[in-house]
């Protein structure tokens, strides 16, 4: 008999008609909302046209406040907005950088 099986010999199956007391823990998933804080700062940056990087790092300040104060449908709307701001930002830049370079390139350096 290996010593598995043996210990399990000895102490056997638990004995007695007593209640058997459990407790169940729920856990609230924990929703994760992203401020896009980071792309913002980064844009307001690099990639400020027409102010859109500054607006988007704004509502991005405002998403992480309301995080903060447990308000996550707030926050999923702040959030939202930072990250389309963000995008038309980034969109704008890089047009207008090509644009910029084109033009560069058949005028002559």
């Amino acid at each position: 008999m290996i010593k598995e099986e043996h210990e399990v010999a000895i102490m056997g199956a638990p004995q007695g008609p007593g209640p058997v007391m459990s407790t169940v823990v729920n856990i609230q998933p924990e929703t994760i909302v992203p401020d896009h804080i980071v792309w913002s700062l980064f844009n307001s940056i690099y990639c400020n046209t027409c102010c859109l990087g500054f607006v988007a790092f704004a509502y991005s300040v405002k998403s992480r406040d309301r995080k903060m104060m447990q308000d996550m449908v707030g926050a999923k709307s702040y959030s939202s907005t930072a990250k389309c701001l963000n995008i038309v930002a980034l969109v704008f830049s890089l047009t207008l950088f090509i644009i910029l370079i084109v033009i560069k390139l058949t005028i002559g350096i």
